[in-house]
């Protein structure tokens, strides 16, 4: 048997640069996440999602991102950056529950 390489940071490339192609659509930003699901193991990069779609990157111990403000590595389409009411964060609740 072949061991799988846990990769995290390319995991975090593929879904960032989905994410900024899906634009701030967030049915466009849900059915790329369905659709990367089935090529994706998201059980095994669970954490590096939900860092992502709620920070918009990768984040270190502690909280800080580790993007190194790399715009390639980041996404604003996140929870951090949504606006700041109910509907908006529920919304991405939404979204991250498909």
């Amino acid at each position: 048997d072949e061991k799988e390489k846990f990769e995290p940071t390319v995991f975090r490339d593929t879904i960032v640069q989905g994410l900024n192609e899906a634009g701030s659509d967030l049915e466009a930003i849900a059915k790329f996440l369905d659709a990367t699901g089935s090529r994706l193991d998201y059980r095994r990069y669970a954490d590096t999602l939900f860092d992502i779609l709620v920070a918009g990157s990768m984040l270190a111990p502690g909280g800080t991102r580790i993007d190194d403000n790399d715009k390639t590595k980041m996404t604003n389409h996140c929870v951090f950056f949504a606006d700041e009411d109910h509907d908006a964060i529920r919304n991405y609740a939404q979204v991250s529950n498909c």
